[in-house]
C-alpha cells in the first residue's frame, strides 16, 4: 500500500493484537498497514502460512522466530523484538539472509531497575511474612519479634553488588544512589567513565561475593552464563546475604539456591525470573521446605512490562519501520553484517 508516496510494508505480529493497538504511538496511522496477527505459541508452519507476504515481523520477546520461518518468507526484511530480548530468534539465519534483527535496547531499563530495588526492599523488610502476619491478625507479635531480633534492615546500610553493568544495572545504580547505598559492580569490561557519576566502584567477582549484602544479577543468558549462581557461587557469598534476579531465570540454579537458603548461609532471594517458565508445580522453588519458602519473594516476570516501557518499545519499532520504508538501516541491530 502507498500513503503520501511512501509504500507501507506488510507486518506480521507474533503476539497479542490488543497490545499493538494500546501502545502504538499513532494507531490511526497503524491502521493503514496490512497487519496480521498470530499467537506466540504457533508452529513454524502456521507462522509461515499466516505470514505469507510479510516484510516485517514484530515478535513478542519470548516468541520463537526460527530459521525455517525466516527462510520461508522471501520478502522479509526485519524481525523486531517487542522488547529487549531476542533469545528465541535465529539471528544467524537472519544474518545469512540479510534480514535485520532489532530489539528495544534500554527501553525497559528503568522499569526492571525499579523491580530489582522493590525486591531488595521486600527482602530487607520481610514484606511477605509481614503481610501474612497482618492478615492473620498477628501484626503485633510480628512487630515485636522484629524489634527484639533487630533483623529489619535499611537499604542505605547495605552494600549491593551488581553482577553485570549494562543498561538495567546502571539504572539500578542511579536509584540506589538515592538510598545512600554503597554500590559495587563487576563486569566483563570496566566502565570507568560511569563510576563517578553513578557513585559505583569496580571490583572483581570474588569481591562482589565477599562484600555484598545483596547480589543483584544483570547478566545476559547464554551458554557461558548458564547457572552462574550455582552452589560454588553461593558458598562464596557473604553469610546472610540475599540474591536478586531480574535478568534471566537460567542464570540461577534453583536447586543450589534452595540448599543455600536451607543451610542458613543465604538469607533469601527475590526472583522476577526463574528457570523453567512458565513455572510448573514441581519446580524446586515451589516444593522447597516451608522455612525456605518464607525467605523467597517472587514476581511473575513483570519487571519490564510497565505501560511506559511498552510505549517506548513500540515507539522504537515504528521508528525503525519508517527508517526501513525510507530505505535506511534501522537502529539497534543485533546481527550486523
Amino acid at each position: 500500500m502507498r500513503y503520501g508516496g511512501l509504500r507501507h510494508m506488510n507486518i506480521l505480529v507474533i503476539g497479542r493484537e490488543g497490545r499493538l493497538k494500546l501502545y502504538a504511538p499513532d494507531w490511526a496511522e497503524a491502521e493503514k498497514y496490512d497487519i496480521k496477527y498470530i499467537s506466540p505459541g504457533a508452529s513454524d508452519d502456521e507462522i509461515i502460512e499466516r505470514g505469507a507476504g510479510a516484510e516485517v515481523i514484530l515478535a513478542d520477546a519470548m516468541a520463537r522466530v526460527s530459521g525455517k520461518v525466516i527462510n520461508a518468507l522471501p520478502k522479509l526484511k526485519m524481525v523486531h523484538s517487542e522488547g529487549v530480548g531476542y533469545n528465541y530468534f535465529d539471528i544467524a539465519a537472519a544474518k545469512e539472509k540479510r534480514v535485520y534483527v532489532c530489539n528495544c535496547k534500554a527501553a525497559n531499563a528503568r522499569a526492571v531497575a525499579e523491580q530489582s530495588v522493590l525486591l531488595m526492599l521486600g527482602l530487607l523488610r520481610d514484606v511477605m511474612n509481614g503481610d501474612r502476619a497482618f492478615r492473620e491478625g498477628k501484626q503485633l507479635k510480628e512487630k515485636e519479634g522484629h524489634m527484639l531480633a533487630g533483623d529489619l534492615r535499611e537499604l542505605g546500610e547495605c552494600t549491593v553488588g551488581l553482577l553485570g553493568f549494562g543498561d538495567i544495572a546502571q539504572a539500578s545504580a542511579k536509584i540506589l544512589r538515592g538510598f545512600g547505598t554503597r554500590v559495587i559492580y563487576s563486569n566483563r569490561t570496566r566502565k570507568t567513565e560511569l563510576e563517578r557519576s553513578l557513585n559505583v566502584t569496580y571490583v572483581n567477582r570474588e569481591e562482589i561475593l565477599e562484600q555484598s549484602d545483596i547480589v543483584s544479577v544483570y547478566l545476559n543468558s547464554n551458554a557461558e552464563t548458564f547457572h552462574t549462581v550455582n552452589a560454588e557461587f553461593l558458598a562464596k557469598m557473604k553469610e546472610g546475604a540475599y540474591v536478586v534476579n531480574t535478568a534471566r531465570g537460567d542464570l540461577v540454579d534453583s536447586h543450589a539456591l534452595v540448599e543455600a537458603i536451607a543451610s542458613g548461609h543465604i538469607a533469601g532471594a527475590g526472583l522476577d525470573t526463574v528457570e523453567g517458565e512458565p513455572v510448573e508445580p514441581d519446580n524446586p522453588l515451589l516444593t522447597a521446605p516451608a522455612e525456605v519458602k518464607d525467605k523467597l519473594i517472587f514476581s511473575p516476570h513483570v519487571g519490564g512490562i510497565t505501560g511506559g516501557a511498552f510505549r517506548r518499545c513500540h515507539e522504537m519499532f515504528w521508528y525503525n519501520l519508517k527508517r526501513l520504508e525510507r530505505g535506511e538501516k534501522p537502529e539497534r541491530v543485533v546481527n550486523p553484517w
